[in-house]
């Protein structure tokens, strides 16, 4: 290091870092604009460290550091993370982890044109979410279904074709807000219809809906109350009570059951979560869920039900709107296929393998992370039994059996080595509780042990 000044001229100029060697070898493989991009990040830092006293480096010196930085600027901004949670479905790492089959797929069939909207005998036009259609139809056994961009744009597509201008009879008990300030009444009034509810918060009887009902009421509406529980002296009236009271009136029933579940994970210790397929042997006329909660595909909406309602859905100029486009669907009509064989998705498909793990798995996967860490002064790490949660307001309260990596330091706090693992190149996202931070081999995928134990072994040398 050159001799220790606080004059910030003696910090090389942008124009003399482009002239060192080590980077005017960048600038033969990278855009000009792109390497000086890196070169001011790495004089900022520079500048305030001599602004505190340092004394500043040589241009060559300086120039050493640009290759990260240009590293770090050239890192896309949706990059792989390692979730050491233990939350399944964590929406802000982008909620589920796409099947193996999904992403050969999309690398695969999305790699040039695809099939997307065209017969190949007649080259007629044809509906962009036939495959996906017709696999959801013979999961569920719904005569139509198709596809939008989330489940919210689905809740808003089926307001606004069926009740626009009309009355949307629902619990005051299901008016949920789901996250980002997602109400069920905000969406229900941009979709065009009127709010009526009724019941209380905590009971809501058959009764209250056919009192409800009058000339103007387009729709009975059921929410599933996915992310929260209401226990005690609580009632809500089942899809199957409530269908017939539609039929009775010709109003059209609509079950929003957001999560999507396709399998009864009940055997499993799992509190009941309402079946799609029990839905529509209810009679409900339409229902709504998400691609990438419990089916553990790309974000997406399924609307599903009957041929008609299906069929007006579509028509409404939202549907366009709304819709999704090809890789969406090639990764979505990969993923159902897993539930086609049941062996298969609990063994295979990531979202129901994480979920359904053995604990003696999890302790296993928890002892090797803890082993390729190995000893690190001043740090305690030992395998504690914990708990996972499902995540995205699916299976609300319920606390998974697992087993976590905890660790402890003498000088350096929890949340403070949670937040230089989220600052790695490769990102690692833990859990603090109690000051410890855990982490949880729930949601680390198979071969990423090594990395988040060398995650860890990092942050905890800085």
């Amino acid at each position: 290091m050159t001799k220790m000044t606080p004059d910030l001229r003696s910090v090389p100029s942008v124009t003399r870092m482009l002239e060192c060697e080590e980077v005017v070898t960048l600038l033969k493989r990278y855009p000009r604009g792109t390497v000086v991009r890196a070169i001011r990040t790495v004089i900022s830092g520079v500048r305030e460290d001599v602004v505190n006293g340092a004394m500043a480096p040589t241009a060559e010196e300086l120039g050493s550091h640009v290759p990260a930085a240009l590293a770090a600027e050239l890192r896309p901004g949706l990059c792989r993370v390692i979730n050491a949670t233990g939350i399944v479905a964590h929406t802000a790492l982008g909620r589920s982890v796409l099947p193996a089959d999904a992403v050969a797929a999309l690398a695969a069939e999305a790699r040039g044109y695809c099939l997307l909207q065209i017969d190949r005998e007649t080259q007629g036009r044809t509906r962009r979410d036939q495959f996906c259609r017709d696999l959801i139809c013979e999961l569920t056994g719904a005569e139509d279904a198709t596809v939008v961009n989330n489940n919210s744009a689905a809740t808003m597509l089926v307001l606004n074709t069926l009740a626009e201008g009309k009355e949307v009879v629902i619990s005051r008990g299901q008016m949920v807000e789901i996250g980002g300030a997602f109400r069920i009444p905000d969406v229900l009034r941009r979709s065009g219809a009127i709010l009526h509810e009724i019941g209380c918060t905590n009971k809501t009887h058959v009764h209250d809906y056919e009192e409800a009902i009058n000339d103007n009421t387009g729709l009975l509406m059921k929410v599933h109350t996915s992310n929260y529980r209401i226990q005690g002296f609580v009632k809500e009236v089942p899809i199957g009570d409530l269908v017939p009271v539609g039929q009775r009136y010709g109003i059209p029933v609509m079950d929003d059951l957001g999560a999507g579940a396709l399998l009864d994970l009940r055997y499993l210790g799992f509190p009941e979560e309402p079946l799609v397929k029990d839905s529509l042997a209810s009679g409900a006329d339409v229902i709504s869920i998400s691609a990438d909660k419990l089916i553990g595909g790309p974000q997406g909406g399924i609307i599903l039900g009957k041929k008609d309602t299906i069929t007006k859905i579509r028509k409404n100029p939202l549907a366009r709107v709304l819709r999704v486009g090809k890789l969406t669907l090639i990764a979505l009509e990969a993923t159902l296929k897993y539930f086609l064989d049941q062996k298969r998705v609990f063994a295979e498909h990531p979202t129901t393998r994480m979920l359904t793990m053995p604990l003696a798995e999890l302790e296993r996967r928890a002892r090797v992370i803890a082993e390729h860490i190995g000893e690190i002064p001043s740090a305690t790490i030992e395998v504690v039994e914990e708990s996972s949660e499902v995540g995205s307001g699916a299976y609300p309260a319920h606390q998974i059996a697992t087993f976590a990596v905890a660790v402890t330091h003498e000088s350096i706090r929890a949340e403070e080595i949670a937040r230089r693992l989220r600052l790695l190149p490769l990102a690692v996202f833990a859990r603090v509780k109690k000051d410890r931070l855990l982490l949880d081999p729930r949601t680390v995928q198979d071969g990423e042990e090594p990395e988040a134990a060398a995650a860890l072994r990092e942050a905890l040398a800085q």
